[in-house]
């Protein structure tokens, strides 16, 4: 793809499979309330709307008070247990080393605080490895706010325009579109299913992380 000199990716449902963690957490706080588990495939495609989104799908319709206090309860179990059975997507580790064999610069925009994020990124080896890292509350706007996106690009010291923003779920691409980069769809994740169409027609199309090597016209390692 000529003219793309980085690349920025979401987090959950891009880089790492999280959805067993989250749906973990999720079942746990389903338990505190005498409900039975909930599968785990079945509860993937709300992982990308985050706790409450999760909360929402998964537990019964209850008022704001008692989303938030469950809000709480899920936050503090996930950050306990985040990083259990969650893993980077097959073929993303070697995408990674076709990027820095490239000299291409790459970073992370994700709606996840700052405190969830980093322990993640370190324990799966990337903290050290991105150029940059925007969480939700780096800036306290977050997708499909431009914002972060814009500023990430700002931290890499690459224009909007000769950089692509990678996601899964419709704020990334809404994000992307906003600040001014190219935006790719990634339809392994687990929101692609509710993206629009024009959305769609308008980003680069991913199915496995190695179609990026493709995209990037870079080097298989």
């Amino acid at each position: 793809m000529n003219g793309i000199r980085a690349i920025l990716f979401d987090l959950d449902g891009t880089l790492l499979d999280s959805a067993p963690d989250l749906v973990a957490a999720l079942n746990w706080l389903r338990e505190s309330e005498g409900l039975p588990a909930l599968e785990v495939g079945s509860m993937s495609r709300h992982v990308s709307r985050g706790a409450v989104g999760l909360i929402l799908a998964g537990m019964p319709a209850a008022g704001n008070q008692q989303v938030e206090t469950w809000k709480e309860l899920f936050l503090a179990r996930y950050a306990a247990k985040s990083f259990e059975k969650s893993r980077l997507y097959d073929g993303i580790p070697g995408l990674l080393d076709a990027l820095a064999a490239a000299a291409i610069p790459w970073g992370i925009v994700t709606n996840k605080s700052e405190a969830l994020t980093k322990p993640i990124l370190r324990a799966v080896g990337l903290l050290d490895t991105a150029s940059c890292v925007v969480c939700g509350d780096t800036l306290g706007r977050s997708k499909p706010d431009p914002a972060p996106v814009v500023w990430a690009c700002h931290q890499l010291g690459v224009p909007l325009h000769e950089t692509i923003f990678a996601g899964d779920d419709l704020r990334d691409l809404q994000a992307g579109r906003a600040a001014g980069t190219k935006t790719a769809i990634v339809h392994y994740g687990y929101g692609a299913f509710e993206i629009g169409d024009d959305l769609v027609a308008d980003s680069e199309q991913v199915h496995h992380p190695s179609d990026f090597v493709e995209l990037l016209g870079l080097k298989h390692g």
